[in-house]
């Protein structure tokens, strides 16, 4: 395997000299420099952002994404929560609640939960090591580019956050008629929230880019 400092010499090789860079604001057109770690280039006329340097981005971005995809193996196996009345127990999973909510003729807000909590998000997690633990292994994956462009076109589709915010409001509701037990797959959803919001920081296309080109 590829060290951290054989990675960062391969992007940085890789970075073009000079090369002219538009301001994703303002369309101003820009030299590109080369950044110290954790340097942070802006633009001359507007002040946004246009690319940083994240020291071992990569390696970081594929360790977030591996426990990634362990919580949501976990969040999709194990019940989300538990409901205690009267002696009765009943538990539910994430796919349970989907089927609950078909079953209830809410066919378009099945589908909607569906895609945002369980397709779009197993998909990314799965792209992103698709991308990631070949290159940390010295190769670029089979259609690398057409998968890049997938992850960035679903990426706004995933909305574990918002799932989150929905079952914590459940929750609060059902306290008040019985005893409520979170389960596994919540504890792992809330972890799993976190990883990808670390993902998303630690995510730098640029460098990936780079890293492809000096490995090409």
């Amino acid at each position: 395997m590829m060290s951290n400092r054989t990675q960062h010499r391969d992007v940085q090789r890789a970075t073009p000299a000079g090369a002219l860079i538009a301001c994703p604001e303002c369309d101003l057109l820009q030299q590109e420099v080369r950044l110290p770690p954790h340097g942070v280039a802006v633009c001359q006329r507007c002040g946004a952002e246009l690319y940083h340097n994240t020291p071992n981005g990569l390696d970081r971005t594929l360790a977030f994404t591996l426990c990634g995809v362990m919580l949501y193996c976990l969040a999709n196996l194990f019940p989300l929560l538990g409901l205690e009345l009267k002696g009765n127990q009943s538990t539910t999973t994430l796919y349970g609640a989907v089927r609950a909510l078909y079953d209830q003729k809410l066919e378009p807000v099945a589908v909607l939960v569906f895609v945002t909590t369980i397709l779009v998000p197993g998909l990314e997690l799965l792209c992103m090591t698709y991308m990631l633990l070949p290159l940390r292994m010295g190769k670029t994956a089979h259609g690398f580019r057409l998968v890049f462009r997938f992850v960035q076109a679903i990426h706004p589709w995933g909305m574990v956050e918002v799932f989150m915010l929905g079952i914590l409001v459940s929750v609060v509701k059902l306290s008040n008629f019985a005893s409520v037990l979170p389960g596994i797959a919540l504890w792992s959803f809330a972890g799993l929230m976190v990883m990808i919001a670390a993902v998303a920081q630690s995510f730098n296309p640029r460098d990936l880019w780079l890293f492809v080109r000096a490995r090409a």
